[in-house]
């Protein structure tokens, strides 16, 4: 596969064989190992390279990645999660509320897919609304395929320049968030370096609120696209978490994640992947492999429960998983039962986002 500007990598498509390298410990995640980076291979201003070096849980392996894993564990227990389930469904209605002003068709994405997942992660974080909508537009910036070098290393930039506000605010005016937590972490304990405390917190902003915001959106549109399955949600049939979970094989939120590397070579079926090689998980191919989810092209609320990658798998399953979901079952369970004649606007199928990383539309727009 061709990631901008030129660079070639192993694509995994197959769910079997990516649910094992994702497992693998002869896959790793630290840029030092990969040959194009370590022999300065990489064309200048390449608009990735931030993304796959930064310090933090996904680029780390072995003992970084346990210790980084853990300061962080702490924010996402089940207790921790169920506590916040008064919040989000507060913050749910309130959207409702705004969206039923609403005259005509509107976009979904724009005035509730997005506000939520975004307000949760950061109140958690301690940011100010402002600092919610400045980081969203410079994140979506980074995780594009279609944005100029220039522009995705200017969002780079501006991202580690507004993180490192955040953490001298905290420092001066210290709050009831994880932000704050993480600061004590780096100063009390030494256990977490001043840049993996900024790239913690890029991983937590990113996959905290682009992930939910893509699950709901492509929920809802795989939905209204299927009346007869949603009138299985809707007549109590099946859960609003099974829509979650079919919505996260059928139309992954993550497209696909750079990136990993050969530590040795490994063999793949017939294909040999030499040492210092370059993966990308692709999680939205794995969902649609037929040779593992039968139909896999067709969104299905009553096939057998069958296990997806949309959310990693291994030592790098995605710590916020647990949030992610129970955002997405109360979005869709209260927009439902707000507006349960709720439908696609006419008009031309929504445009895909343009990057290989985030999975989505870039509006959808509906009408109540």
């Amino acid at each position: 596969m061709e990631l901008p500007g030129g660079v070639v990598v192993w694509a995994i498509t197959h769910h079997e064989t990516l649910q094992q390298l994702l497992n693998d410990p002869r896959v790793g995640k630290n840029a030092q190992l990969w040959n194009t980076f370590r022999e300065g291979r990489l064309p200048e201003g390449w608009p990735l390279l931030n993304f796959v070096t930064v310090p933090g849980m996904t680029t780390a392996d072995g003992e970084d990645h346990k210790r980084l894993r853990g300061l962080v564990t702490q924010a996402f227990t089940p207790r921790r999660i169920a506590a916040l389930q008064p919040r989000i469904e507060q913050l749910t209605s309130d959207l409702l509320d705004d969206v039923a002003q609403l005259e005509g068709d509107f976009d979904l994405r724009e005035h509730f897919a997005y506000p939520l997942p975004m307000q949760v992660i950061g109140e958690l974080l301690g940011l100010a609304l402002a600092q919610q909508d400045e980081l969203h537009e410079l994140s979506d910036t980074m995780v594009s395929s279609s944005a100029t070098p220039a522009a995705a290393i200017a969002a780079q930039q501006g991202l580690f320049a507004l993180l490192a506000s955040v953490v001298a605010e905290k420092r001066a005016r210290p709050g009831d968030d994880l932000t704050t937590d993480l600061i004590a972490a780096r100063e009390e304990t030494d256990r977490l370096s001043e840049q993996e405390l900024v790239g913690t917190l890029l991983l937590m902003l990113v996959a905290g609120h682009e992930t939910t915001l893509n699950l709901i959106t492509n929920a809802v549109r795989a939905l209204l696209a299927h009346p007869e399955q949603l009138r299985l949600v809707l007549d109590g049939k099946v859960s609003w978490a099974t829509v979650v979970e079919e919505t996260l094989r059928y139309d992954s939120p993550v497209g696909q994640f750079p990136l990993r590397y050969a530590i040795e070579d490994i063999e793949v079926g017939n294909v040999l992947i030499r040492r210092g090689e370059a993966l990308i998980a692709s999680y939205a191919a794995a969902g649609r492999d037929s040779g593992h989810h039968p139909e896999a092209d067709r969104f299905d609320l009553t096939r057998a429960p069958a296990k997806h990658l949309s959310l990693g798998h291994g030592p790098h399953f995605c710590l916020g998983a647990g949030l992610a979901r129970l955002e997405a079952e109360t979005a869709l369970r209260e927009l439902f039962g707000r507006f349960p004649g709720l439908s696609l606007a006419p008009g031309e199928a929504p445009e895909p986002i343009g990057s290989f990383i985030s999975n989505g539309v870039r509006e959808l727009r509906v009408q109540r």
